[in-house]
Parts: C-alpha cells; sequence; structure tokens
C-alpha cells in the first residue's frame, strides 16, 4: 500500500490524487485541441476550491488528437503511485457524441461485480469522471465548441506492476492501478485509500453471494487463517491497523460471518477496545493483559512480571509455560469488542496467531 518513503520531521505537505492529475492532462489536452496550444502550466478547480497547477511533461499534438501527461505529486504521503506519469490521450470523434472513457497501459479494467463500476469498465472512478466531464463542458463553453464525441484513454507507465503492491487483484480490478480521488487532495498519513480498500473489498464480497470473509492485521495471520479456512482471495480483507474502519462499514452492510485474524499484540488492543491498532495511536494495556493471566490462574508473581513486560507477545510466552489458555481468552474478548460495534447481523469469530504463523488462540462463534 505505501513506498519506503519515510514520514519527513515538521509539518506534512499535501500533494495531488491520481484523478486530479489525470483531470489536469485532460484540461491541457482539450485545450490544445481547441485552440492549438497547450497551457503550460496548467491549472484546474477541485471540487473543494482548490486551484492547483500542473506542470506538463508530455505536449504531443496531432489532428483530432493529443496527448498529454504530468509527473504524480503525492505529497509528503508515502503513495505507491508517487513520482507516476499520469498519461492522458484525448480524441475528437465527430461521428461519435458524449465522453468515453478507455484504459491504456497501466490502468485497471474491473473483472467482478460490487463496484462503483459495471464490470468491463475501465477502473477510473466516478469522482475522477465527474471532474473530467466538468472541464470538457467548462472548455467546450469557453471555445464555443461543438460537442463532438470525446474519447479519453488513461495509461500510467509501469502500472500493472504499482497494482501488484495494491488490493485491486484481490478487487477484481485487473491490469493496472485505479483513477482515484473524490477531493483531487492527497492528505499525508490519512491512510484513506486503504480504508477505500477495505470497504470495496467488502462490497465485491457481497455481490459475489460471499457469506464469510475473513479480516488479518497482517500477511502472516491473512496467510495462516487462508490455510485453515481455505477462503478465496477475494473473501479476503487487508483490514491492517483499521479495524474500526471495518466493523462500522460491516455495521451497515454485514455479511454473514467475519472471522478475525491477527498476532497477539494487535488483538489484544482490539480486545481492550482500540478500534486503531497502529502502535502509534494504541497501547496494549499491560496491567489489563496481566489481569487476564490472573484471572486464568496465574501465580502473583507471574502477574507481576507480566504487568511489568515490555510486549504482549512476551506475556503470552509466560502464559504457554503455564499452559494457561490466554491466547483463546484474548479471542473471546476480541470477538465481544468486534460484536459490539456491528449491528448484529454479523457474526464473529476471532484467531490469534503468533509471529511464525502458528495458532495460539481462537474463540469459537459463540455457540458453544
Amino acid at each position: 500500500m505505501s513506498t519506503s518513503r519515510q514520514k519527513p520531521e515538521g509539518p506534512l505537505r499535501k500533494g495531488w490524487t491520481t484523478g486530479a492529475c489525470a483531470t489536469a492532462a485532460v484540461a491541457a489536452a482539450y485545450q490544445a485541441l481547441l485552440s492549438g496550444d497547450f497551457p503550460n502550466p496548467v491549472t484546474i478547480t477541485l471540487p473543494r476550491g482548490e486551484e492547483p497547477s500542473f506542470d506538463l511533461v508530455r505536449m504531443e499534438l496531432i489532428e483530432g488528437q493529443a496527448t498529454t501527461s504530468i509527473t504524480k505529486d503525492a505529497g509528503d504521503d508515502p503513495d505507491i503511485t508517487h513520482g507516476a506519469e499520469i498519461v492522458v490521450t484525448v480524441a475528437l470523434d465527430k461521428n461519435a457524441s458524449g465522453i468515453t472513457f478507455h484504459a491504456g497501459p497501466g490502468v485497471g479494467t474491473v473483472t467482478r461485480p460490487g463496484l462503483a463500476l459495471d464490470v468491463g469498465e475501465p477502473a477510473i472512478n466516478p469522482a475522477p469522471r465527474s471532474m473530467i466531464e466538468g472541464v470538457i463542458v467548462d472548455l467546450s463553453r469557453t471555445y464555443n465548441a461543438e460537442k463532438p464525441g470525446v474519447a479519453i484513454t488513461i495509461s500510467i507507465p509501469g502500472g500493472e506492476a504499482l497494482a501488484e503492491k495494491t488490493m485491486n487483484g484481490r478487487l477484481g480490478i485487473l491490469g493496472g492501478l485505479s483513477v482515484l480521488g473524490t477531493t483531487g487532495v492527497v492528505i499525508p498519513y490519512s491512510c484513506s485509500s486503504w480504508i477505500h480498500s477495505i470497504h470495496r473489498g467488502v462490497d465485491v464480497g457481497l455481490a459475489a453471494g460471499l457469506r464469510h470473509m475473513a479480516a488479518a492485521t497482517g500477511s502472516t495471520s491473512e496467510a495462516a487463517v487462508q490455510k485453515i479456512l481455505g477462503l478465496p482471495d477475494w473473501a479476503l480483507i487487508d483490514m491492517g491497523d483499521f479495524a474500526g474502519g471495518l466493523l462500522k462499514y460491516l455495521r451497515k452492510h454485514p455479511i454473514e460471518r467475519l472471522t478475525i485474524a491477527g498476532g497477539v499484540g494487535k488483538l489484544t488492543k482490539l480486545a481492550q477496545g482500540a478500534m486503531d491498532l497502529h502502535s502509534s495511536r494504541s497501547r496494549v494495556d499491560m496491567a489489563g493483559l496481566a489481569g487476564m493471566l490472573a484471572s486464568l490462574g496465574a501465580d502473583a508473581d507471574t502477574v507481576a512480571k507480566a504487568e511489568a513486560a515490555n510486549t504482549a507477545g512476551e506475556v503470552l510466552e509466560m502464559a504457554q509455560t503455564q499452559s494457561l489458555a490466554l491466547g483463546d481468552l484474548i479471542a473471546r474478548q476480541t470477538r465481544e469488542a468486534a460484536m459490539a460495534t456491528l449491528s448484529g447481523d454479523t457474526d464473529v469469530d476471532v484467531m490469534v496467531f503468533d509471529r511464525k504463523g502458528e495458532q495460539v488462540g481462537e474463540s469459537g462463534n459463540g455457540n458453544g
């Protein structure tokens, strides 16, 4: 989901979404078709009123067709598409009408139902389409142009390889990246794209008629739970740290059964009520975890050591040494926390795994 760029010190710089870059490139290309000249830089107005300017990389004009490109600047956000070239070709067709969108190399195509786009459509989301359609209409009025058909093709060189680092394949978006962006602005480290992918993963699963999905906090627990349950890839949700983002969405869009899988540390935080499991935004309550150990019959010395421990993993090892089922207790309390957030239409079971992917706890589904 992200690059290896490190979070800088001080105030963070906002960036521009792929959709904003594509919109600006379309504006420049269409204006060149109408006037013969490329505006460089090109300025657009975003839905919330921002007016960013973009420098053009490519400027190619032939009869009835113009190609432009913009290098995406995601600001200080660790966006995998930061630095990618967003290439747009706008072609006029006097024998057609309306605006059509096409996926060039590096832009994916929708192959599964459940998303906001029909199967077979290029993965250019509704908000960027609306922004692009807006600049076409505005420029047509400015230049008093006729309204021929306008075919817009968006490409992202290297996009297919970049898409392997996203959830697109799991969502049924094949062949490349999605052109995203509701507001046009990238807020650094907001993780909105990750939460968006979690929601779309639920949508795709529901549209596919799945009754059972699994959400994992990391790749180790995801691989382990998939092996145990035998679920297909599109039944898996890469929840990461965003338990709240998943559970609140499922409250409004329930599925029959959800399995939550994760390591002992993150699931302990969820069991203790945290909905954002990132280390910078929530911590394990070690006194509370020690109390759980005490409830299982641990002696006072072990409980004291548990309270002073650095990690939940250390406490789990103490429990295992005394054959105390701490993993099961964490799983049961995680299930209770999740069920309290859901509407009651989704049943939950929880599996806890260690760093090696070995299962160390399970909750059951509440039926026995």
